[in-house]
């Protein structure tokens, strides 16, 4: 069973993924980043891949795809919070994004293409 990361483990693992769009959960010790693909092709592959990965790690994100985005949270429900499980899958899923955009504020709600074209059409 996985245990929560500790002070030092936070101190140390934490910041990094903020850099890289890593965001905390407000009322909860989860961690999320939210990426805009082209299409919605683009968003299925990438969940497909991450999909692939979790079922090996044995450690699944929470995550909501709206045409182009993805949105994911990364906790460990077994032990209530973070875990090195989910500093790893962060940085493998970092890694199957490559470049991909993703956004900086999280504040902001989650658009799609579809969305955002609809904005403009009118």
């Amino acid at each position: 069973m996985a245990t929560l990361l500790n002070s030092d483990d936070r101190a140390r693992l934490l910041p990094a993924l903020g850099q890289t769009g890593w965001g905390a959960v407000d009322g909860r010790d989860a961690l999320r980043k939210v990426w805009t693909f082209r299409n919605f092709s683009e968003s299925w592959a990438f969940m497909s891949r991450i999909a692939l990965m979790a079922e090996v790690m044995n450690h699944h994100p929470e995550w909501r795809n709206v045409y182009n985005t993805v949105d994911i949270t990364l906790t460990t429900h077994d032990c209530g919070g973070l875990s090195d499980l989910d500093v790893r899958m962060a940085h493998r899923i970092d890694k199957i994004a490559g470049t991909t955009p993703w956004q900086k504020d999280l504040t902001l709600p989650v658009e799609s293409l579809c969305q955002i074209k609809a904005r403009k059409a009118t």
